[in-house]
């Protein structure tokens, strides 16, 4: 016999597949980025979208219109900003890192639903996240020049 709780959690396993298989596609869409933006380098690529992941929470922050939730995701965001900007001149580890932090993130965002109204959104940019710093870090572990 199938329980109730165990029907349920397979119904929301179906249901994130789209929003993750989404996000595979986006996180290798972010790794090939910065060959959209060729006059950048790299590292500025993908700074400026590891910030741009980070602050679309701040529209979700403000469409839950909590003052803790916009407080505490401005605060996040913030942090993020802090890591990728750092990136753009140091070590290309910061971006590796900052993505998978933020994957963390998502990953805490989706099983507390502190910003209310995420439900498939967290699934979706954890796995773009981790996508992308798994690329990455493969990339400069194999010593190809992904960031210059």
């Amino acid at each position: 016999m199938t329980s109730t709780a165990a029907v349920r959690a397979r119904s929301v396993r179906r249901s994130l597949r789209a929003p993750m298989a989404w996000g595979v596609v986006f996180g290798v869409i972010q790794v090939a980025s910065p060959l959209a933006f060729f006059w950048l380098d790299a590292a500025t690529v993908y700074a400026l979208g590891l910030t741009l992941i980070a602050a679309v929470y701040l529209g979700f922050a403000v469409a839950d219109g909590r003052r803790h939730v916009l407080a505490v995701e401005t605060g996040v965001a913030a942090v993020f900003v802090v890591v990728a900007a750092a990136a753009v001149s140091g070590t290309a580890w910061l971006i590796v890192a900052g993505l998978a932090g933020h994957g963390v993130k998502d990953l805490w965002q989706h099983r507390t639903g502190f910003v209310a109204g995420t439900r498939w959104w967290p699934p979706f940019c954890a796995t773009v996240d981790f996508v992308a710093a798994a690329l990455i870090a493969v990339a400069i572990a194999a010593g190809v020049p992904v960031l210059s």
